[in-house]
């Protein structure tokens, strides 16, 4: 019988960190405004299409993406539904793959790891429900967020301290960087480059 390799020896081989969005990124909620240019009076429903959507996003995870960045570790999104807030937010985060509505998210993975030119086990894929097993079962690393569904925890190599939308992938990114042995001195980079105003 095979030795089961630990997701820190995992982790030591990570170039790329991929992630899905709802559930990961945010605490998984989905909130939506009438747009009132788009709807009308006395209609009894109104279509998601006639309203604004919008998402809460984690600062801690905004500082991690700044993190991988310092450390040479890449990073992107996949998700399966598509939205202008995670358009936005991946251009404020500057990733390097964005892909959204993608249906088959180990198809979206495969495709992610051919453009960044590595193999399927340097790259890290973390989710948090059923619709993430087939990027995580592709990926060298699979990350459960803490919240994540039993059969994805079941899947994961190592399952985060926080929830999604609350540092996940803060707990990502420092944990693939401290099993690479690069933490401190990114960490001592990214103060050099961010000191504290007094």
């Amino acid at each position: 019988m095979p030795k089961k390799v630990s997701a820190q020896v995992r982790a030591r081989k990570i170039k790329l960190l991929l992630f899905d969005v709802d559930g990961v990124l945010t605490d998984g909620k989905m909130y939506f405004l009438p747009d009132r240019e788009s709807s009308r009076p006395g209609s009894a429903e109104l279509s998601a299409q006639g309203s604004i959507e919008f998402k809460g996003f984690h600062a801690h995870d905004g500082v991690a993406i700044s993190l991988a960045r310092l450390a040479g570790l890449r990073t992107g999104l996949i998700t399966k539904r598509y939205s202008e807030t995670v358009a936005l937010r991946a251009r404020d985060l500057k990733l390097e793959f964005v892909l959204q509505g993608c249906h088959d998210k180990g198809a979206g993975f495969e495709q992610v790891v051919q453009q960044a030119g590595i193999p399927a086990n340097e790259a890290a894929f973390v989710g948090d429900d059923i619709v993430d097993l087939p990027a995580m079962r592709i990926a060298g690393l699979a990350i459960a967020v803490q919240n994540a569904r039993a059969e994805v925890k079941e899947g994961a190599h190592f399952t985060t301290p926080h929830a999604g939308g609350e540092g996940a992938l803060r707990d990502a990114v420092e944990f693939i960087l401290k099993a690479q042995g690069k933490w401190k001195k990114v960490l001592d980079n990214y103060l050099t480059q961010h000191p504290t105003v007094q």
